[in-house]
């Protein structure tokens, strides 16, 4: 018993001598916790109307990040920012669908604006050819940015595949794959990421034999412009986690899939989060649920273990107006909507289809927690 009072006696005295110096104990976090938010963005796409939105008529220089303009700050408060970019940094000329190049100041808007990663096994890899991919790896490295996915030759896959990032004292590993490459071959010594069970596995395992903490594979699967996961989808979820992997990031569907909490074991409160679709980022498709998408936000602490400790979305949707008399895109979340409604002057049928896809969004992701409020930048 006095021991039990000595120990409630020291702690009294550490508690207030913290105080006096105006340190907060957090009950439950130990000073070894570490902690992570990442977020990860949609398709982040390149369409013909938005290479010229981009085209700054004083400069004769392409500028992206306006669009950024109301959510930048959320982006760049993330301890690491990961974006598909599914469009080839291929040179001019530039071009949207069916075959994707786009400008250089795409790379740099995004980087600008906080994006710290970028994934690149999408469909489109390969829209312009070996060329195409090489090129866009190439930039990417020159900007600084860490990316995976497609790579050009064996040499550089060993490299980035998978990627290690350590963040805050945490070790992560991210894994990118897809479908696809809209039936276009790849040309050797270039390599893409497709969706192979056997290299996957192969891959998790090679992450799993180094000093990781948490596993991310990011995937472009799915039917195009279908809201639920197919039984595909489904199945290899059931794969990736079962090999060892920590959460699924998914895209391609340019709409947003459901969310899926899988419990990991017997476990309870570890758990394997998995969100099949984000969605669009920024796009010219302008159809409903098409016209947004969803940041989604990972919570990553580390004790002793490392462990989901929450997962959120911002929905976001995609202004296409006139702006000094030019068209314009604008990225729109909850949390600033009357800021920029009245900023960009919307009228009321874009403010009826902005609050129509956040209502489509909150009624979709009805078991995933939104970032409510103004966000603690």
């Amino acid at each position: 018993m006095k021991r039990f009072l000595l120990y409630f006696l020291l702690l009294s005295l550490s508690v207030q001598a913290c105080h006096s110096q105006g340190i907060t104990l957090k009950v439950g976090v130990t000073p070894d916790t570490a902690r992570i938010r990442i977020v990860f963005a949609g398709d982040m796409m390149g369409h013909g109307p938005q290479i010229t939105a981009a085209f700054d008529d004083s400069s004769k220089t392409y500028n992206y990040l306006p669009v950024f303009d109301f959510i930048r700050q959320y982006i760049s408060s993330a301890d690491l920012a990961v974006a598909n970019l599914e469009v080839t940094l291929a040179g001019p000329p530039y071009s949207g669908y069916p075959q994707f190049s786009s400008p250089d100041a795409l790379a740099r808007g995004l980087k600008d604006v906080g994006f710290d990663m970028l994934i690149t096994a999408n469909n489109h890899a390969l829209d312009r050819g070996k060329h195409g991919l090489e090129r866009t790896n190439r930039m990417l490295d020159s900007l600084g940015i860490p990316h995976t996915g497609t790579f050009k030759d064996p040499a550089e896959k060993k490299k980035l595949n998978p990627l290690f990032i350590e963040k805050n004292k945490i070790k992560l590993a991210f894994l990118n794959y897809t479908y696809g490459t809209n039936g276009i071959e790849v040309q050797r010594p270039n390599i893409v990421n497709y969706i192979d069970t056997t290299e996957i596995r192969k891959d998790i395992q090679t992450c799993r034999n180094k000093p990781v903490d948490f596993i991310i594979v990011t995937i472009h699967w799915g039917i195009e412009y279908e809201r639920i996961p197919n039984r595909e989808q489904l199945r290899m979820a059931a794969f990736i986690q079962k090999c060892g992997a920590n959460a699924i990031i998914g895209s391609h569907p340019h709409v947003v899939q459901t969310y899926e909490r899988r419990i990991t074991g017997s476990d309870s409160i570890n758990y394997f989060p998995v969100i099949y679709s984000l969605g669009n980022f920024v796009s010219n498709q302008r159809n409903r649920y098409c016209d947004g998408g969803i940041i989604f936000e990972l919570n990553i602490e580390k004790v002793h273990s490392t462990y989901v400790k929450s997962c959120a979305y911002l929905p976001v949707w995609v202004y296409k107006g006139t702006i000094n008399k030019k068209t314009a895109y604008r990225l729109i979340a909850p949390y600033n909507f009357e800021k920029a409604a009245n900023a960009l002057n919307l009228d009321s049928t874009d403010r009826s289809k902005c609050l129509e896809f956040f209502s489509d969004t909150r009624q979709h992701l009805g078991n995933l927690q939104e970032v409510k409020g103004t966000p603690n930048f």
